[in-house]
């Protein structure tokens, strides 16, 4: 007979589970063995409001530029009181989603140069007052969609839109006449409309009279005003002896889980057609949690330091403490499982920094990989609010390699159009893997474009080396030899077509193929998604999904005898050949938005043929996430 490689035994290097973290787009756990078998990767998500915050640059490529991106969050971090991440994000920000690099204009400016700042630092105007590219050039009051003909002031905004082009609405076409000014704003716009007058050599007697009514009109208004940004200013001065720091902002999130499977037999070994292991997890509601912080400093006005932390239990496949399996297939993991047995582990530990225009580096100890580094064209992407299980996060070949220390960049070559790279290896701070040119390393690149206004699209290339066969991807077929070393070359795209504000299309797919170096023969991978997307679905905030896709499967493997896996899960000697079936994923998931900072997802994941064995049962799994984040 061949060697005796079961599905236990590749499910016992699957015990890491994908979970949602605050501190960057994703972060990823470093690797560690079990029973000479490398741990697929932890990886740690976060949403993309929280992402734009601290992703190397512009998490959705929809933002033209890092230097467009920048002004959407000139005031985070920066000595001053933080503004409300979200809230920027979503109206100043084309596409949903950016970075925290500030303007490439601005100067440095030292980490004690903001602590001497203190109270005496000022909050900088808005974007449509600093920039007035960003602003609509109005030039009739018909464009504004939110004037009343009615209102008592119509005349007068007409006025000095239409007669004295001193006044302009806001790039969404609205004028927002109810919404506060500052001192500083009200001055910007005195000063543009003075301008206009001084440049009139003979006013009129009637244009002399209406600038007096003018005056006296908005006198009570100008003391009401002033009243109201004296207070705001006690309020801001207040916020700013309290904060937590002034360089640096936490952000954190809890997820609690309720979810369980029904009973079913698996076609596990060998693997033959023939259904015989009851699946020792099934049956019963487990209660899964896990919790995040992230410390975010800014060291400079181009860069950032950020720490990550997170502790949790509960895991679908493995049980430690007793070192039992409790799932036969990696296809029921769940994205916010993150069993540490409640012990905190560092999770990321990456230095950030914009070079020039167009160019962000960054560097770490911990969290740099794939999923880190590269923008992702998904809006719904994150553990903690969008799909449930591992699968449906995103395309399996950006797990490749279990990187954890490394190397990245991103590079914005012209507007819409962008390229991110990565080296990043699995043990980079352990001298016997031979550091960051030993051991399981790998190499990854993504060209990114957004060629329409409501369509993003991503390329994915990742050149990776295992030295014991294993994708550490955690997901479908990621063991593909009993053990040899592979060299894998893994290609992919990802389509996400936001067909109207509240209905997006998209998809994904995966190519690997694998080859033991000086050796013959190869193995083969493909996997696959499309999905649909419901924003605000019964109400803001709101998200609805559908997922179906299948799992990464070995559609053909000829290595030498003895490492081909599908011969091997037979019984047999490890000839050539592929899987016998093919798993289908299907869920629904409902996110309702409870508050601002709690969100509670229901979802039902279904699995024909799971882990690619066309003789085993159907599994179905209900799972209920709840969020909370702040």
């Amino acid at each position: 007979m061949g060697v005796c490689l079961n599905r236990a035994a590749i499910a016992a290097t699957e015990t890491s589970p994908d979970i949602h973290s605050i501190g960057q787009k994703e972060l990823k756990e470093p690797a560690h063995k079990v029973v000479e078998a490398e741990v697929a990767p932890q990886e740690f998500e976060t949403d993309l409001a929280i992402a734009a915050a601290i992703a190397p640059a512009v998490v959705n490529p929809r933002v033209s530029s890092i230097e467009e991106s920048d002004r959407t969050h000139q005031d985070l971090i920066a000595g001053l009181p933080f503004t409300d991440l979200e809230t920027e994000t979503t109206e100043n920000n084309t596409g949903g989603t950016s970075d925290i690099w500030l303007s490439p204009e601005a100067s440095d400016s030292s980490e004690s140069e903001l602590s001497q700042q203190g109270h005496e630092a000022l909050p900088e105007p808005p974007l449509e007052l600093r920039n007035p590219q960003a602003v609509a050039q109005t030039t009739t009051l018909e464009e504004l969609s939110d004037i009343d003909p009615n209102h008592w002031s119509y005349l007068a905004v007409q006025s000095l839109i239409e007669d004295y082009d001193c006044l302009e609405g806001f790039p969404d076409g609205t004028f927002r006449g109810n919404q506060s000014l500052t001192r500083y704003e009200f001055a910007a716009g005195l000063n543009a409309c003075l301008d206009e007058v001084t440049q009139l050599a003979d006013l009129l007697p009637e244009d002399q009279e209406t600038i007096a009514a003018l005056t006296q009109q908005f006198d009570d208004e100008l003391i009401e005003l002033t009243t109201d940004v004296d207070r705001l200013a006690a309020v801001i001065e207040e916020l700013r002896a309290n904060q937590f720091s002034p360089t640096t902002r936490l952000f954190g999130q809890v997820i609690f889980g309720l979810q369980g499977r029904t009973n079913n037999t698996a076609d596990f070994f060998p693997v033959d057609g023939n259904a015989e292991t009851d699946d020792p997890g099934a049956g019963a509601i487990d209660f899964y949690s896990n919790a995040q912080l992230s410390l975010i400093s800014r060291l400079t006005r181009r860069d950032l330091l950020l720490i990550s932390l997170q502790a949790g239990q509960g895991n679908s496949l493995f049980d430690a403490n007793t070192n039992t399996a409790l799932g036969l297939t990696n296809n029921i993991r769940l994205a916010y499982e993150g069993d540490t047995d409640f012990d905190v582990e560092l999770t990321d530990l990456t230095y950030r920094r914009l070079i020039g225009d167009s160019v962000a580096l960054i560097a770490g100890a911990a969290g740099v990989n794939q999923v880190s580094v590269f923008r992702g064209p998904s809006e719904a992407e994150g553990a903690g609010s969008g799909p449930l299980s591992v699968f449906a996060q995103r395309n399996p070949i950006l797990s490749i390699g279990n990187g954890d220390t490394g190397l990245g960049f991103d590079w914005q070559i012209i507007d819409r159009l962008s390229l991110q790279g990565v080296y990043t290896v699995a043990d980079g701070n352990n001298p016997s893997e031979n550091g960051l040119f030993g051991g399981d390393r790998t190499l990854g690149f993504q060209l990114t474009a957004s060629p329409f206004e409501t369509v993003d699209l991503a390329l994915n290339y990742v050149n990776s080396y295992s030295e014991n066969g294993n994708l550490g991807t955690g997901i479908g077929d990621t063991q593909l030899s009993a053990g040899d070393a592979l060299t894998t070359n893994a290609f992919g795209a990802t389509l996400d077509w936001d067909v109207t504000p509240r209905f997006t299309l998209g998809g994904w797919g995966g190519y690997t193929t694998s080859v033991t170096p000086g050796e013959d023969g190869s193995v083969e991978t493909v996997n696959w998604m499309a999905f649909m997307n419901f924003p605000d679905l019964f109400g803001p905030g709101n998200l609805g999904g559908l997922y179906v896709g299948q799992p990464p499967r070995i559609t053909s493997s000829d290595l030498r005898q003895g490492q081909n896996i599908p011969d091997l899960l037979a019984g047999n000697l490890g000839d050539p050949g592929d899987q016998p079936g093919s798993t289908l994923h299907i869920e629904a998931f409902y996110r309702y938005q409870m508050t601002d900072n709690i969100s509670l997802t229901p979802g039902v994941i279904v699995l024909f043929e799971p882990a690619n064995a066309s003789g085993s049962d159907t599994i179905t799994i209900g799972a209920l996430r709840t969020t909370f984040r702040f």
